[in-house]
């Protein structure tokens, strides 16, 4: 399952979500995802319902100590600090895609530093 980890700050406007989103999306080959996921509080976020919504996706929330099980490539100090985890798009993409899941696309920042997203997939062996 191809899922968008996002991450936003509180005052993010719905245009800084799609901002990043749509930077990960690019950046991880343009493959539409199957759900979007961030942390549950950040879950029931206006902002993030109404994009999964507007998207007709589903808005996964990712628990706290699920978080803090990732380690991701990039590592920010607050993220760490609050979530137990370097990224919390990073860790939330990967969480929501399952066991078998790899960043596709390492976190990307929205253009007003609002918003950072990422995609994890579940890469498919061939044979």
């Amino acid at each position: 399952m191809r899922v968008v980890g996002i991450g936003f700050r509180s005052g993010a406007a719905m245009a800084s979500l799609q901002d990043a989103m749509t930077r990960a999306i690019e950046s991880a080959g343009g493959q539409a995802p199957q759900a979007l996921a961030t942390e549950s509080a950040k879950s029931r976020a206006p902002v993030f319902r109404e994009l999964a919504q507007a998207l007709s996706l589903p808005g996964l929330g990712v628990r706290s100590d699920d978080l803090a099980t990732m380690i991701t490539p990039t590592q920010s100090q607050r993220i760490l600090d609050q979530f137990g985890t370097g990224s919390l798009c990073e860790a939330a993409a990967l969480v929501a895609a399952g066991p078998d899941a790899v960043l596709v696309a390492r976190r990307v920042v929205s253009g007003d530093g609002m918003a950072t997203a990422a995609v994890a997939d579940v890469q498919k062996e061939t044979t």
